[in-house]
């Protein structure tokens, strides 16, 4: 059985309380890496063209 595998196993042996507080913990934990995901992406001006079009979209209004 993988390491994968017993957390699931482990996810479905958790009353309602503890699958509440682990459901909240997860999502803070992707928010977080979509975050620090989103935050390397403009460094890397991976945005740049999306951010550009915006300003220009504004503009024509």
């Amino acid at each position: 059985m993988s390491t994968l595998e017993q957390i699931e196993a482990a996810i479905l042996t958790l009353g309602s309380d503890e699958f509440q507080r682990l459901r909240h913990w997860f999502f803070d934990v992707d928010y977080q890496r979509w975050d620090e995901q989103l935050e390397q992406d403009v460094v890397k001006g991976k945005l740049d063209a999306l951010a550009k079009e915006a300003i220009a979209a504004c503009r024509r209004q």
